[in-house]
């Protein structure tokens, strides 16, 4: 998607919701420049935070092989330019690193620190693999901390209590619910094409009545 697309999107979820919204900007699209305007395009949009990666670009799905980064300078950067383009420091930037899996955990912290430093709000660890790189990661960069808990990736499954007892301030479940729907809309549509009727699934499907209260629609 082009930003253009992402930011009309997320000002449809902002105007829809109450709660804070952090939108996945990828690598800022673009150098320190665009990163800046992208902060201010999302500011105006209504989200609450972004989260800007240290990958090159184009880059890749952050628990799958074959990543590649930009220099730690490059980005940090890209960090500082930006948080001086924020209205308010209630918008938060929010760091993610993927090099625990292209240098080595040792290189993710002090990439973290690094980018603290250039004044990052949270700073985001990407595709750690076992409890105790998330403890010891914890433990070394002294920033807020967010978590990214995905299914079938290269993190542990750990839940939001442990998260905490780790030092982690936020978790994130990005796709949960996505794979969710997904797989019952592909059930639905083998049953539809199986049986020519969706009378088999009325009962795992919302009711007329329940979206409508969800939607707030008068009847």
């Amino acid at each position: 998607l082009s930003r253009d697309e992402v930011v009309r999107f997320t000002s449809f979820i902002t105007r829809a919701v109450k709660v804070p919204v952090i939108v996945d900007v990828d690598t800022g699209f673009g150098g320190p420049e665009d990163a800046a305007d992208t902060v201010r395009l999302f500011e105006g949009a209504g989200a609450g935070a972004v989260q800007i990666e240290d990958q090159e670009w184009p880059k890749r799905c952050g628990h799958l092989p074959g990543k590649t980064l930009v220099s730690a300078e490059e980005f940090a950067m890209k960090i500082r330019a930006a948080v001086a383009a924020r209205g308010s420091r209630e918008f938060l930037i929010i760091a993610r690193t993927d090099a625990r899996a292209v240098e080595g955990l040792s290189a993710a912290v002090e990439r973290a620190k690094m980018y603290a430093e250039a004044g990052a709000d949270m700073i985001f660890p990407e595709a750690l693999e076992t409890k105790d790189e998330f403890r010891e990661f914890a433990e070394k960069v002294s920033s807020p901390l967010l978590a990214n808990m995905t299914e079938f990736g290269k993190s542990p499954y750990l839940s939001v209590s442990e998260f905490a007892e780790l030092g982690y301030s936020m978790v994130l479940f990005p796709m949960t619910a996505f794979r969710a729907a997904m797989k019952a809309m592909e059930e639905v549509l083998d049953e539809l094409k199986k049986e020519g009727t969706q009378k088999g699934v009325l009962d795992r499907l919302q009711s007329r009545e329940d979206f409508y209260r969800l939607i707030k629609y008068s009847v």
